[in-house]
């Protein structure tokens, strides 16, 4: 979440606060090289969990001794998995962002959310919500996880202040003109006299990404455009699944393609698909909004709340009725009609509006500018 935590450094500083980030140096950690991964990992463990609150303790009360106001100072713990920090920050002038709560479910056995955790994820998630419900001041990314989060507190309401502030954008996306999308798709295998669906993420099993090739599969003649993957490789299953349904020469995979390049990918897109079965937030429906891509999501939850509705959304279990949500697109006023709206579903995610909101809920203002 260090990228969350820029953010927020800038967009305060922008305002006229002094912002500092704090977070763990390694130590112990550093004792082994990557030949000792699982030793590394554990020992990383007391550089995290055992320094790290000690030297949070010094600077509190280093701050609180040493600044003209510094009990006034107010700390934010940027992710929800370093909740167990709480204790050791000042409970009145301390909150937290809880970007999801996907590894807390999975680790209390919920399979949905496709989050397995082993024995010892169990141990740790289960104590990060014991802290994390004790907070006084947070701040989640959806009406979702909150909803989610008082749930597994037990509780409706509380005299917590706990509040839904959605991010903001951590990049620029814009509708990017199609004769330089295409000049920087130039030597990939897409071809600009034919449509292409597409994805961006992981092959990770709750991402659903093998969606896309059933649902093509499902439409047979009546979509033969092609399929790009951008972001990590395919896995080998996905590969021996495209085989088997003969679309090799249909799917591209992009690794990690630049900033740019990304942009291009959503500017140039037939529709962006994102069948994810469970996401704290799901950015890149609202990166391919702000880009004029139609969007066509599960209607599993966060993902019609952060399209704000300006989406088509579909059964991730069910390749037909994604495959029946892009033959709507084809319909040239529904699909200008749900671009437009997606643009304006995206003026939500300002970043500007998310630094004024989290100064809202640390009790501030922006300080004027001399």
């Amino acid at each position: 979440m260090e990228r969350f935590a820029r953010m927020l450094e800038h967009g305060f500083s922008r305002v006229g606060y002094r912002v500092e980030i704090w977070q763990p140096v390694t130590v112990f950690g550093s004792l082994f090289d990557n030949t000792c991964a699982g030793i590394r990992k554990w020992f990383g463990y007391i550089d995290k969990w055992v320094l790290f609150p000690m030297v949070l303790r010094w600077r509190v009360f280093r701050i609180s001794q040493g600044i003209p106001g510094g009990h006034q100072a107010r700390y934010h713990i940027c992710d929800h998995s370093n909740a167990p920090y709480l204790p050791h920050l000042p409970a009145g002038g301390t909150s937290i962002t809880c970007h999801d709560v996907l590894a807390i479910r999975g680790a209390l056995g919920d399979n949905s959310v496709y989050c397995p955790a082993s024995r010892t994820g169990v141990i740790l998630q289960q104590w990060i919500l014991k802290h994390l419900v004790q907070s006084r001041s947070l701040a989640a990314v959806t009406q979702s996880t909150i909803t989610d989060l008082r749930t597994l507190a037990n509780r409706e309401e509380s005299g917590a202040d706990w509040r839904v502030i959605p991010n903001g954008f951590n990049n620029e996306f814009r509708r990017m003109e199609s004769e330089e999308a295409w000049d920087r798709l130039a030597g990939f295998r897409l071809s600009r006299n034919q449509p292409y669906i597409l994805h961006v993420g992981s092959s990770h099993p709750r991402k659903n990404r093998g969606m896309l090739v059933e649902m093509v599969a499902v439409l047979g003649k009546s979509w033969t455009g092609q399929i790009c993957f951008a972001g990590m490789g395919l896995d080998p299953k996905e590969i021996d699944r495209i085989k088997a349904l003969g679309l090799e020469d249909r799917v591209v995979s992009m690794i990690k393609p630049d900033h740019e390049t990304l942009v291009a990918l959503y500017s140039s897109c037939f529709a962006f698909i994102f069948p994810s079965h469970s996401e704290g937030f799901g950015w890149p429906v609202i990166e391919a909004q702000a880009c004029g891509a139609p969007v066509i999501a599960s209607n599993r939850s966060p993902m019609p709340e952060v399209s704000g509705g300006k989406a088509l959304h579909a059964n991730p279990d069910d390749p037909k009725d994604f495959a029946g949500k892009l033959l709507v697109l084809q319909d040239p006023e529904t699909r200008q009609k749900l671009v437009h709206q997606g643009l304006e579903n995206c003026q939500r995610y300002e970043t500007g509006t998310m630094i004024n909101a989290y100064l809202d809920l640390f009790g501030l203002k922006p300080i004027p500018q001399a």
